[in-house]
C-alpha cells in the first residue's frame, strides 16, 4: 500500500499560504510532501511562483514531522548546480532527515529567464548527470574543483555540511533519467508507466522510493471541479513535448484555448467522489509506486484537506 503525501503548488500559491498548507498537511497526517520549483507559473490564472528555497525555510520552522522534497528542482540553466547543492544541504540542516532532493532536466518555461540556450533532450539528460557530480562532490566536503562539458566550480566548499546530505531522487519520464534515477535514491513520475519504473529498479533503484503525482480538483460538486481546472490548471492537458519546450506563460495560454474542461478531466480527477482518487492511487500502486502524492487544484485546499483526512487518508491509515 503506497504512503500518501501532498503536493505544495507554488505556481499557484504565495509563500506564506504554502508554509501554512504544509502544517495542514502535517496535521491532517500527510506524512511528506513534494515542492514545485518554478521561475514562472504555468499560465498566468496560476498567478504566483515564489522562491522554492526562501519557502523551504519557512516550512522547517512551522512542521515537525513532515518530510520534504524539491519535486523538482532543475540544477543546470537557471541555477548553477553548486547553487543547488549548498541550498539543498542547509534545507536539510534546517530540517534533519526530513529533506530529500528531487532533481529534473526541467522546462523551458523556467530555464530561458537568464538567457541561455535551451538545449535538445539528449543534452539536458547530460547536463543533469554532471549536475549531479558536481552535488555530491561538494557535498563530500572540504575544498573542491570541478571542470567538466558543462560545469566549472574552483576551490569551493560547502561549510554548513549535513551529515549525511540528503537524498537525491530524479524525476524521469524517460528510460535514460529513469535509469538515472535508479543509479541515485529515488523516482519521481507524473504517470503510472511500468516500463520506467522497472528500468529504474534495473538500475538500482529495486528497494528505492518511487513518488507518483495525482492531480486531483476537489469541489462540492463535479462540475465546479471542471470548471475550476480548466480555468487554472489548463496546461494538464497540453501534451507531448510542449510543456518542456514553451518558453512563456502565454505560450501554454494559447496552447490551452484548443483544450475543453473535458479534456483537461482527462489528466485532472475531478469532483467529490474519493473512488477516481483511489483508483488512480491504485493503478499508480499497480505500477509498482510505493509513493504517491495529491496535487489539489484551486485555491479550495482546506477543503481538499477535509476530503483528504476523512475519504483518502483514513483509508490507508486501516
Amino acid at each position: 500500500m503506497p504512503e500518501i503525501g501532498y503536493a505544495l503548488s507554488s505556481e499557484e500559491h504565495p509563500p506564506n499560504d504554502l508554509v501554512a498548507a504544509a502544517r495542514r498537511a502535517e496535521e491532517a497526517g500527510f506524512t511528506y510532501a513534494l515542492i514545485s520549483d518554478h521561475f514562472h507559473p504555468w499560465v498566468d490564472a496560476q498567478g504566483e511562483s515564489p522562491f522554492v528555497w526562501g519557502t523551504i525555510g519557512g516550512i522547517a520552522r512551522t512542521t515537525e514531522r513532515l518530510r520534504l522534497g524539491t519535486g523538482v528542482t532543475c540544477p543546470m540553466i537557471r541555477t548553477h548546480p553548486a547553487i543547488i547543492a549548498h541550498a539543498a544541504a542547509t534545507a536539510e540542516a534546517m530540517m534533519p532527515g526530513r529533506f530529500f532532493l528531487g532533481l529534473g532536466t526541467g522546462e523551458n518555461l523556467n530555464e530561458h529567464v537568464t538567457g541561455a540556450r535551451w538545449p535538445a533532450g539528449d543534452e539536458r539528460l547530460e547536463m543533469l548527470r554532471e549536475a549531479i557530480e558536481v552535488i555530491r562532490l561538494l557535498w563530500q566536503g572540504g575544498r573542491q574543483t570541478h571542470r567538466g562539458r558543462h560545469y566549472t566550480v574552483e576551490d569551493a566548499r560547502i561549510y554548513t555540511l549535513p551529515d549525511p546530505p540528503p537524498p537525491i531522487a530524479v524525476a524521469a519520464g524517460k528510460p535514460g533519467a529513469a535509469k538515472l534515477a535508479g543509479e541515485n535514491d529515488g523516482f519521481i513520475g507524473v504517470a503510472p508507466e511500468k516500463d520506467l519504473i522497472d528500468a529504474f529498479e534495473q538500475a538500482g533503484g529495486k528497494v528505492k522510493p518511487r513518488y507518483g503525482q495525482v492531480t486531483i480538483c476537489w469541489a462540492e460538486s463535479e462540475d465546479e471541479a471542471k470548471k475550476t481546472a480548466h480555468e487554472v490548471w489548463p496546461n494538464a492537458a497540453v501534451q507531448g513535448e510542449l510543456a518542456q519546450e514553451l518558453p512563456n506563460p502565454e505560450h501554454f495560454e494559447q496552447a490551452a484555448e484548443m483544450v475543453t474542461a473535458d479534456d483537461v478531466a482527462e489528466s485532472v480527477v475531478c469532483g467529490p467522489d474519493p473512488e477516481p482518487v483511489l483508483e488512480q492511487i491504485k493503478t499508480y500502486e499497480e505500477a509498482g509506486y510505493d509513493h504517491v502524492y495529491l496535487h489539489q487544484v484551486g485555491r479550495d485546499q482546506e477543503g481538499f484537506f477535509r476530503f483528504a483526512e476523512r475519504e483518502i487518508l483514513a483509508k490507508f491509515r486501516s
